[in-house]
């Protein structure tokens, strides 16, 4: 019984790194672009027109790169938001649209696009040290991180919610009592979930979202919570197996990280957002991409311009 037990894990852990893998799948840089050229009825990326006359006076930022090449950080292992296809190498999903919509508004070209890829913890220093020149990656604005670096938007306002499966009974953080929880190891959700008031039976850490996604499908957890902008993308790619429940408990703000004093490029990142908001374009980007796991868009939010 126990090999048994062991080897449907392992067959899980499997065809979910297939999936994850697999050029067809829901939220790959293939399966979207499958989409944009004219998939049944589906969504389709938006195409950004490149401003060639771009030019951004008193960034030191921009002044660096005009003519060359900007860099992006992202992430490259969310589904539907920054995701880097294994085999392709290609990008795609939300956030790395909304990295191309501002590129091209800045006179920057696909192939003058480099996406880089920085873990949450390096995010300061590599914009700080102009490793990156953009950081686009479900970066929460909050006033500690603006101490140390600028912020364009929000281009949008996600929330702590809980991945569960399309049969579970839980609705939302009040039906969590002496369930299994998994999340992230030293993520701010882990933490939230933990308090006293939600009541969670066991709140499990991961080293990553992936392997509490593997936990929730084999069973061995109940929910998977942290924003609900990264979980609408494993929902995607699990569609008519797993959801989002749709109840966030939190305020998370994403925005677009920049050198902290480049007030010049900042005003000209909000003034991209702004105009691919009003355009259309970022309806058609969420539609494309977040928008496979079934939530509706939000309304965009309104740009902070402190």
């Amino acid at each position: 019984m126990k090999l048994r037990k062991t080897a449907a894990a392992a067959a899980v852990v499997l065809a979910l790194t297939a999936s994850a893998t697999a050029c067809g799948k829901s939220g790959s840089p293939d399966d979207e672009s499958d989409k944009a050229s004219g998939g049944a009825s589906a969504p389709t990326l938006p195409t950004y027109k490149v401003n060639s006359a771009a030019d951004v006076k008193d960034s030191p930022v921009f002044e660096k790169i005009k003519g060359k090449t900007i860099t992006i950080g992202t992430k490259a292992d969310q589904p539907g938001l920054g995701f880097e296809n294994p085999g392709t190498k290609k990008r795609s999903g939300f956030d790395v649209e909304i990295a191309r919509m501002i590129a091209a508004d800045l006179g920057f070209d696909e192939a003058h696009i480099k996406f880089k890829t920085v873990p949450s913890e390096a995010r300061e220093t590599q914009i700080a040290s102009g490793g990156v020149d953009l950081y686009v990656g479900t970066y929460t604005i909050n006033d500690e991180r603006k101490k140390q670096v600028g912020f364009g938007g929000p281009y949008y306002i996600a929330g702590q919610d809980l991945l569960v499966k399309a049969d579970s009974d839980i609705k939302g953080p009040d039906d969590l009592k002496g369930k299994k929880v998994c999340s992230a190891t030293g993520s701010t959700p882990l933490k939230r979930i933990k308090e006293a008031k939600y009541g969670v039976g066991e709140a499990k850490a991961q080293q990553g979202y992936q392997l509490c996604v593997q936990d929730l499908v084999n069973g061995s957890v109940d929910a998977v919570t942290t924003d609900d902008s990264i979980l609408k993308g494993y929902a995607a790619e699990n569609k008519g197996a797993l959801k989002v429940v749709g109840a966030p408990f939190s305020k998370e703000p994403y925005g677009v990280g920049l050198m902290k004093d480049d007030k010049a490029l900042r005003d000209a990142v909000n003034n991209a957002i702004e105009a691919h908001m009003k355009s259309g374009d970022w309806k058609k980007a969420y539609d494309a991409t977040l928008g496979l796991s079934g939530a509706a868009a939000q309304t965009p939010p309104a740009v902070d311009r402190y």
